[in-house]
């Protein structure tokens, strides 16, 4: 059984719920800062969010800001998904090496990844390349762990069938792991979106004049809660964004 799932297409219905949930959370709580249920300087307040947003958007700081992240987290993404898959296809190319490797493997995704980034910092500097190097870690990892453990779920009868065939053990991997392994490599890709941000953030956290996490933290050393909500917003929204192109590389895909 793979991880993957067929995500639902687009439904106005559905949109129409998705929308209602969210205005009723907002509602609830403007009224709960209104009404003094919720102190507004701890939990900040839709309607303050909206004007911070506002006035970010209209100086061009939150688009800014955006734009630096997702270049970090793209970049990330692409770089460190990339290479994890096609680490953990090869690997089955070598069972002997992957037994080899496997314990460093499960060592380094028992770290948490946040603890090398000073080690990054030291490295790559405190520009972008850092956070653009945080980001590619911790999707490497994913990526080459679940399509690992995706190549070693691929039908073993397939495998003995290409085998009876006469078929070399790349070919094998050529034309029946690789391509059984794709709905791994995919929910794996799913899960590097919040990685790859992920990275990014911390990188920002750590050292950065630009970019939505930096926007987080330094407003948060101000208590300024609204502008903290509005660079958190921004990061959903630009999760979103990038869940929507790895649907559409799934898409292709399946029809490739």
């Amino acid at each position: 059984m793979t991880p993957s799932r067929k995500w639902g297409g687009f439904s106005p219905a559905l949109l129409a719920k998705q929308v209602l949930l969210v205005a009723g959370i907002l509602a609830a709580w403007e009224w709960g800062v209104r009404s003094g249920v919720m102190a507004a300087y701890i939990y900040g307040q839709p309607s303050g969010i909206y004007a911070k947003a506002r006035g970010l958007i209209a100086s061009g700081e939150l688009l800014t800001h955006t734009w630096v992240t997702a270049q970090e987290a793209v970049a990330g993404f692409l770089i460190g998904s990339t290479l994890g898959s096609l680490c953990g296809l090869l690997l089955w190319l070598s069972p002997g090496f992957a037994a080899v490797v496997r314990p460093v493997m499960i060592a380094i995704n028992g770290v948490p990844k946040i603890a090398l980034a000073p080690l990054i910092i030291v490295w790559f500097g405190i520009g972008m390349e850092a956070k653009i190097a945080i980001a590619a870690i911790l999707t490497f990892i994913v990526s080459l762990i679940a399509t690992f453990a995706g190549t070693r779920e691929v039908d073993q009868d397939l495998i003995r069938l290409m085998r009876s065939l006469g078929a070399s053990r790349f070919q094998t991997w050529r034309k029946v792991v690789a391509p059984a392994t794709l709905p791994w490599i995919v929910s794996a890709l799913r899960l590097n979106v919040g990685f790859a941000l992920i990275g990014a953030v911390v990188g920002e956290y750590i050292s950065a004049k630009e970019g939505l996490g930096y926007l987080v933290y330094f407003s948060g050393t101000l208590y300024d809660l609204n502008a903290v909500w509005t660079g958190i917003f921004a990061l959903m929204a630009l999760a979103l964004v990038l869940d929507r192109c790895v649907t559409f590389i799934e898409q292709k895909a399946r029809w490739a």
